[in-house]
């Protein structure tokens, strides 16, 4: 019994050197640390870099301070998958194998992201961008606020293009009323829908026409192509849909007294008719590419 009871207590009192030596081992005292530079050499600050254990799948993150230096205390031993990443750069993965009690340098030279393939689908891009344009793509990267001046454009053009489309359905309405308003015994019900549906137009027309003229201007671009068709039918149909409710106001006028219409309110069918065709040709420079 009293052998048993010795072994017993030389038991209990070797069990916690047997377990120390393991959980030495397993201490998370070591270090991973390094340096984070763009393809020039220059430190990229504020980049992200994680360190997943592959053991336990636990990951560890941190970001690089001003010079671009990062360090990761107080990791355990083993095998780590290192992730290294920062905006307008293409993420690095390497592989790392820390041992117990060292501090590992590992140094990140990140590089510029992929460039996009020259026959990716359009719809994977939203806007277009400034190489669009014709500027260098060196000179785009460092000018945000150009590509901010070229969506903001972008937008009111769409906006612009829509109110034309939606302006179209009301102008040929107008077109169509005019064959029952103009004759000698029309009714004034007839003149009546006429105007109605001729405000209308002029009224979507001068919102369609303020995105376009209030879209801002990127400096550098070139109109050209349908562009610059489209714009050249716009100094036609703009004083045109000016001119042509004017003109229709003193034909209304000279109708509505029993008058047939006479002197330069006669011209109000001629110019609707050159209006509405200059504005259909600007629709349609859009949609053809020439």
């Amino acid at each position: 019994m009293k052998a048993r009871g010795a072994i017993l207590c030389l038991g209990i009192f070797l069990l916690p050197l047997l377990i120390s030596e393991p959980l030495r081992a397993q201490a998370a005292d070591a270090t991973l640390s390094g340096t984070v530079t763009s393809p020039s050499g220059a430190a990229v600050p504020n980049a992200r870099v994680s360190a997943r254990n592959l053991a336990t799948g636990q990951s560890t993150d941190t970001q690089t301070n001003a010079t671009g230096v990062y360090t990761l205390p107080n990791l355990l031993p083993g095998d780590y998958e290192v992730s290294v990443s920062a905006d307008g750069f293409a993420t690095k993965v390497s592989p790392a194998t820390l041992t117990a009690g060292t501090n590992l340098t590992l140094n990140a030279g990140l590089a510029a992201p992929p460039a996009e393939l020259p026959n990716a689908p359009s719809s994977s891009r939203t806007e277009p961008s400034l190489q669009d344009l014709g500027f260098p793509a060196a000179e785009t990267q460092s000018d945000a606020s150009k590509q901010a001046l070229l969506d903001k454009r972008t937008h009111m053009l769409k906006m612009h293009q829509r109110m034309g489309l939606i302006t179209t359905l009301p102008l040929i309405a107008t077109v169509v009323a005019s064959l029952g308003a103009g004759g000698r015994d029309t009714s004034s019900a007839s003149r009546d829908l006429h105007v109605a549906l001729g405000g209308l137009t002029g009224d979507l027309y001068a919102i369609t026409a303020y995105y376009a003229i209030r879209a801002p201007r990127v400096p550098g671009t070139e109109t050209r192509g349908p562009i610059r068709f489209h714009k050249a039918m716009a100094w036609i149909h703009g004083p045109g849909m000016i001119l042509t409710p004017i003109l229709g106001a003193m034909a209304f006028d000279q109708k509505s007294n029993g008058q047939k219409v006479h002197g330069i309110a006669s011209a109000h069918g001629p110019v609707a008719i050159v209006t509405a065709g200059a504005f259909g040709a600007a629709l349609l420079s859009m949609s053809v590419k020439f």
